[in-house]
């Protein structure tokens, strides 16, 4: 009866949460870039995830509990740039000034943080603020590694965010191309993956989308060969035959195998530019439309479970990209450019980013 119940309590929470979707990848080019490239879905109205918040080196920070801003205290080592939420200085990804990136995605029905102890207020904080914490704090995976179980993260409910729970897994991953994930779950216990391909979707837990993908065994990127059976000689309709099986749906789930697929497939890159291209091609076949998960008398008038910002990071030039919904003009950041140790915190919000883009090409007699 347990397991029944489990089961049921698995596919009500995908469905009730299918429009809180993330799909992670990770591309490696023959020159060594690294590139982590993903899709951000939100369901609270326009998030607006496409304004870009600048943090510099050297900043004070102090974490949030539920009891306020009485949480662990520290100083930032390294400066970094990292997608908004709400206005917020934090959000779905970001990038630090050596290459590390840190990427959160929505684990609903699975992530656990600590029970807060205000004992323990000064070792402790809100999922915002432990994203800052490793993208202040570390270069490598290395070093996260090694330091996560210095910290408590706890629960904090926050009215910016629609009062909603904030259930999060993150993906770490550096310029050598190490990756990992990193889940909370069960009061706090900390689980650690390798990350496969560097893909991550959301629920549930990393290790059952491992297990779930020897249900695919078969998908190749190389045709299905003819048969004959009798008299009859049967062959493929077209180009793909390989794929087919390959889900096609929004849950995390068929996410994770179509990414896992793509991504195992993808052609040979030539450099950072090749990698960083076709890392928005590949996302492209995850973009969920505003709409596609709602019944048509349901769909409000602002966003609710729609792609809002597509954006890459190439880790080894250190470069940040994006674009929106609203525009696929691609913007980018330098963080080799910035001084970290001089610039102060700034928001970055390109009125561009909310404009259909276009160029005109008509020839003129």
């Amino acid at each position: 009866m347990k397991v029944i119940l489990l089961i049921v309590y698995f596919f009500v929470s995908i469905v009730r949460n299918n429009a809180l979707s993330c799909t992670g990848i990770s591309l490696k080019a023959k020159d060594g870039t690294v590139v982590v490239a993903r899709t951000v879905e939100w369901a609270l109205s326009d998030a607006q995830h496409d304004r870009i918040v600048i943090i510099p080196r050297g900043k004070n920070f102090v974490g949030l509990t539920p009891d306020g801003p009485n949480g662990k205290k520290w100083v930032g080592k390294n400066g970094f740039v990292s997608l908004m939420a709400y206005g917020q200085p934090f959000g779905p990804d970001g990038l630090n000034e050596h290459g590390l990136y840190v990427g959160m995605y929505y684990l609903p029905g699975f992530a656990e943080y600590k029970k807060y102890d205000p004992s323990k207020a000064q070792n402790s904080f809100s999922v915002g603020d432990y994203m800052q914490w490793l993208l202040s704090s570390f270069r490598t995976v290395d070093e996260v590694r090694k330091n996560l179980d210095a910290v408590n993260v706890v629960n904090v409910e926050d009215k910016r965010f629609g009062g909603a729970p904030l259930p999060f897994h993150w993906k770490i991953s550096d310029q050598t191309g190490e990756s990992i994930v990193v889940e909370m779950v069960n009061g706090g216990e900390i689980k650690v993956y390798d990350s496969f391909l560097g893909v991550i979707t959301n629920s549930p837990t990393y290790d059952w989308h491992i297990t779930n993908m020897k249900n695919y065994l078969k998908l190749s990127p190389h045709p299905s060969p003819n048969i004959k059976i009798g008299n009859l000689n049967l062959s493929p309709l077209g180009g793909g035959s390989g794929m087919m099986g390959l889900p096609g749906d929004f849950t995390p789930p068929s996410r994770f195998i179509r990414a896992a697929a793509f991504t195992a497939s993808c052609r040979s890159l030539k450099d950072s530019t090749d990698a960083i291209s076709e890392a928005f091609r590949i996302l492209d076949s995850f973009n969920i439309p505003l709409g596609a998960q709602l019944p048509p008398k349901s769909i409000p008038s602002d966003i609710v479970g729609a792609t809002q910002v597509t954006s890459a990071s190439d880790l080894t030039n250190r470069i940040y990209y994006f674009h929106s919904m609203h525009s696929r003009q691609v913007n980018k950041i330098d963080l080799k450019k910035i001084n970290f140790s001089s610039i102060k915190q700034m928001e970055i919000s390109d009125s561009s980013t909310r404009i259909f883009m276009t160029k005109e090409i008509t020839p003129i007699q």
